[in-house]
Formats: structure tokens, C-alpha cells, sequence
């Protein structure tokens, strides 16, 4: 059944030519060089120190580790993170 499930969402997405971050609910990111990230379709801090972030996701974790981490923003399913990025990692 959830086979069948995902098969109609992703046909509506294109037949409506929704992007597929909406119609599954998977996160977007949008980093600019290695200094901002900007993370949508979050479910929550569930770590943070300068040097590590961890996201929780519909599916899993985000992680993002780097130096001098700040949270600038947060809203309800967004996140805004300035600092020096060295790396993300998705564990599910």
C-alpha cells in the first residue's frame, strides 16, 4: 500500500509539476558558499553547538558540523545557519 502511495504522489507532482521537496515531504537545502545554510522542512533542533548541528527530519537526521555555527533564524519548519560549513551528512 505505501508502495502504491508514493507511485501516486510522485505522479501528481509531475503531472502538476509540484516539486517533489512538497509532495514528500524531504527538506530543502540552500547553502551559499561554505558560510550560510538555509534548511526547510525541518521537525526540530535536537543538538546544537558551534561546531555541530543536528536537524531532526520526516525521515531521519540532518547533520552539519563546521566552526563558529550560529542560529540566526528559526521559524515553525525553517532554519537559517551562518558560520564556516565543512559538512553535511543525512543519517537515516
Amino acid at each position: 500500500m505505501r508502495l502504491i502511495s508514493r507511485k501516486l504522489r510522485k505522479l501528481t507532482a509531475e503531472l502538476l509539476e509540484l516539486p517533489q521537496d512538497v509532495v514528500f515531504d524531504l527538506p530543502r537545502l540552500t547553502m551559499i558558499g561554505d558560510r550560510q545554510l538555509y534548511i526547510e522542512n525541518h521537525r526540530g533542533v535536537l543538538h546544537f553547538e558551534t561546531d555541530r548541528l543536528r536537524l531532526a527530519l520526516s525521515k531521519g537526521e540532518l547533520e552539519v558540523i563546521g566552526s563558529d555555527l550560529a542560529i540566526r533564524a528559526i521559524w515553525t519548519e525553517e532554519v537559517f545557519i551562518e558560520g564556516v560549513i565543512s559538512k553535511i551528512h543525512m543519517v537515516e
